[in-house]
């Protein structure tokens, strides 16, 4: 009896017995993507993981046979398959769907279940095409950081033409072999440029190589402050610190695998976009198949049609974009504008017609809906009800203001003028006192404030609902974890603890060079706490995005500590933001990445490797590209720049470290910043009783810390973005799960990454065709300008002052 009729005969088994009991409950209480529906499970007995494992079966089938050894894939394991159930030969191993099945549902739709430890991984082609990518994605999303408009080139680009350029390698490469001798030991390896066909797993580790070093490195921003505001430029300072910063995160996620990556429940929705289009793009490549339409064809046509449709909103039509409807009717009526506005006002709007602007947050098709409910419901309470109640009522003088912006504004009305209150890059009190004080929009102050509510929210919720886990599994390894795909796994080699931190100490040493050595007025002590507040928020917010694919953040809380710890110090301030924020952001980074190997089988050591090397070289291709710019390009980061390499980062970051180490939190926000502190710390404490009082009620689903994070994205965003993510969250993700459950486990994800792909391709050619080119084509007509004829569109706030005319305490009654 084949593999098939077996898949097809075997009888179905629920996520959880039939007869669910409150122990059961509680036992998942704090894993609300746990599904006690059996019926999600049976539905797909014959269809999804029939379909999902012949997929990945013609993984392993090729025409040819190669005795290629790949140093690590090519490793030995003492389990034996009646042990542990997984098959130590070099066949694909196909686990026992009987037992082994994710309970979720969402990584059985894109996730494989089978493995061949065998497969070439560590080649020429997936070095030589990774380190390619990598260096042009760092290197022409740097070159373009500095652009109004600018240009973000995605990994996800990376991951579409990886396939064909390995494809290619594949056909020209020779395949004569030779033997790699390890110097000083007796290990030989016999080795080839071309090892066989182009496989999954080379693709995997080129897009993740990409995937780390598309983003660039924050440290460039200080750096460019540094250079215009400072005068200050060293070359080694400038690579040091780069390095120093990208690299201290990496060790750091290598110590979260335990509780980050082996757990089951870390799902990390959006590395199931990934896992589901490299299987889709592998399944039938070259092939046809027949009875319905394949995930391959199907990705093919959205793919096509979204970067077709994506020049309507994106340039034809760019009213559908922000679709303020309700503003055209009356685009001057203060109120109207106010609340449905979508530049600085409140969006109060379901709709647009902009897949960029649905995705704002990430892409509703992964999110889960609890998540996205979650957010909605606190969208519509702080933004829909509470700020347009304070905001009419001039609370804090915001009548004179823009209902959003994400500017701090004077007390005539205007964007607040740094340079009056800076001497020599150093805050004044004296020019303070002699100017204003410093204005929030009210959107930006609400936001500001759940950030605060955020942090301490999350420290809290973590402990309370995972704390036991997180305990258990300080010690368990690997090989105890009974998810099949730690079991699959656990066939490689792990990377010893002692490389992650040889790594973590190394890059701590540069970074303690670089503060020491160069002028940066930043303490060891301060460079020390910056490190360990963003290390000991990696977990919690780990947890969090794992589960709820919403990335929290230390950005702003970095700030408001730096600028309280180290008043009067702008490029300390810098310095401390960085290794605060960044830190935690890669080390996120770094773990999605580390999950996308788990979930695709990619050796740990060679997917360390690759990371690693990858990003190294990322730093030396943007400090590069940086210091070319400065030197061949006339007028580089001027307003009067005619190719418009302004440099956008550059006033941003200046004025939030002016703001934040000059003017400071105290006088801003007062003593009601601990407020939010205090709020965040409390509130989860009684939904999670409420939840294990009643563990089948909808207390299970309530998240404090996304409640309050989700919409502290406005401004820039607008409550538009949000609503229509939960609108189409709710189509796909509740609706359709529920009523068409196996559509859903066969095109969600797909649809997902061809939507997003479309779109990605779709502003890189409207920009390189018609954006860039003589200082861009525009097109002039209704729908192109009916919204920016708007009060909206032009920032104006309720009540408009005369010339010389000023609002709040005159000169010398504030502090």
């Amino acid at each position: 009896m084949d593999s098939a009729t077996i898949l097809r005969r075997r009888r179905a088994l629920p996520d959880v017995p039939e007869d669910i009991t409150l122990e059961d409950h509680l036992v998942h209480l704090n894993d609300p993507n746990y599904t006690f529906d059996s019926q999600e499970w049976s539905e797909t007995d014959s269809f999804e993981l029939d379909d999902k494992n012949s997929a990945v079966e013609s993984h392993f089938s090729s025409g040819k046979t190669e005795t290629y050894y790949d140093v690590e894939s090519a490793t030995q394991s003492d389990y034996s398959r009646s042990s542990s159930r997984i098959a130590t030969s070099r066949a694909p191993v196909l686990v026992d769907e009987e037992y082994d099945e994710s309970p979720y549902p969402e990584v059985r739709a894109a996730v494989p279940t089978m493995d061949d430890p065998n497969m070439p991984i560590n080649t020429f082609r997936t070095w030589f095409l990774g380190l390619l990518l990598s260096a042009i994605i760092s290197g022409v999303n740097q070159f373009f950081n500095a652009r109004t408009p600018g240009i973000f080139v995605t990994a996800l680009i990376i991951q579409l033409i990886a396939l064909p350029m390995g494809k290619g390698m594949e056909y020209i490469l020779p395949t004569w072999k030779f033997t790699l001798r390890i110097p000083f030991t007796s290990q030989k390896y016999v080795c080839s440029f071309n090892p066989g066909p182009f496989n999954i797993k080379e693709h995997v580790l080129i897009t993740v190589m990409a995937n780390v070093t598309a983003g660039g490195s924050y440290a460039t921003d200080v750096i460019m402050v540094q250079r215009l505001d400072y005068n200050y430029h060293n070359v080694a300072y400038e690579l040091f610190l780069t390095i120093s910063t990208q690299i201290l995160g990496f060790s750091i996620a290598g110590f979260t695998r335990r509780y980050l990556v082996w757990p089951a429940a870390m799902i990390w929705p959006g590395a199931l976009v990934n896992c589901a289009l490299f299987t889709t793009l592998h399944k039938n490549y070259g092939r046809k198949e027949r009875k319905h339409i394949s995930r391959e064809r199907f990705f093919l046509i959205a793919f096509l049609l979204s970067i077709v449709y994506y020049w309507i909103p994106g340039y034809l039509f760019t009213a559908l974009s922000v679709f303020n409807w309700v503003c055209w009717i009356a685009p001057q009526n203060p109120v109207v504008n106010t609340l449905f506005g979508t530049s600085s006002g409140l969006g109060m709007g379901i709709l647009t017609f902009d897949w960029s602007m649905i995705t704002w947050i990430g892409s509703p098709l992964v999110t889960p809906w609890w998540t996205q409910a979650n957010i909605l419901v606190s969208l519509v309470l702080f933004f829909w009800i509470i700020a347009p109640i304070l905001y009419f009522k001039n609370v804090f003088y915001s009548k004179f203001l823009p209902m959003a912006a994400p500017v701090v504004f004077d007390n005539t009305g205007f964007p607040y003028d740094i340079s009056r209150i800076v001497v020599d890059g150093v805050f004044s009190p004296e020019l303070y006192q002699q100017y204003s004080p410093l204005y929030l929009p009210l959107a930006f102050a609400i936001s500001y404030g759940l950030q605060f509510a955020t942090f301490t929210a999350t420290l809290v919720h973590v402990f309370l609902w995972y704390r036991k886990d997180i305990i258990q599994r300080f010690k368990r390894s690997l090989r105890e974890e009974r998810d099949v795909h730690c079991r699959l796994m656990s066939v490689y080699e792990e990377v010893p603890a002692w490389w992650y931190t040889t790594l973590g100490v190394v890059a701590f040493t540069i970074g303690l060079i670089v503060i020491e050595t160069f002028q940066t007025k930043l303490p060891v002590w301060a460079y020390v706490f910056a490190i360990t507040m963003s290390t000991l928020y990696v977990i919690p917010a780990g947890v969090i995005q794992a589960v709820t694919n919403q990335t929290i953040g230390l950005n702003v809380i970095s700030e408001v500590i730096g600028g309280s710890l180290l008043p009067g110090k702008p490029v300390a301030v810098m310095l401390f933001k960085t290794y605060g924020n960044v830190t935690m952001a890669q080390a996120m980074a770094f773990t999605a990445d580390l999950k996308l190997g788990h979930y695709m089988k990619i050796p740990p050591r060679t997917m360390f490797m690759a990371q690693v090397i990858a990003t190294i070289l990322s730093c030396f291709v943007v400090t590069g590209v940086q210091d070319w710019q400065f030197a061949n390009i006339v007028d580089f980061c001027s307003p009067d720049n005619t190719q418009g390499f302004t440099c956008p980062p550059v006033s941003i970051f200046s004025t939030a470290a002016i703001v934040w180490g000059g003017v400071g939190a105290g006088r801003m926000f007062g003593q009601g910043a601990l407020w939010f502190f205090f709020i965040g710390a409390v509130l989860p404490i009684p939904f999670y009783y409420a939840a294990k009082r009643w563990p089948t009620s909808i207390f299970k689903y309530i998240n404090i810390p996304i409640f309050f994070f989700g919409p502290a994205i406005i401004p820039p965003a607008s409550g538009v973005n949000i609503a229509s993510w939960a609108l189409v969250g709710f189509i796909f993700q509740s609706w359709i799960r529920r009523t068409h459950f196996r559509w859903w486990m066969r095109f969600n994800y797909i649809l997902s990454a061809a939507l997003d792909a479309g779109v990605a391709v779709g502003v890189l050619l409207v920009f390189f065709s018609l954006q860039l080119p003589k200082g861009g084509i525009t097109l002039n007509w209704w729908g192109n300008t009916v919204w920016r004829e708007t009060a909206d569109a032009q920032g104006l706030p309720f009540i408009i002052l005369d010339a010389n005319q000023t609002f709040g305490p005159s000169v010398g009654q504030f502090f």
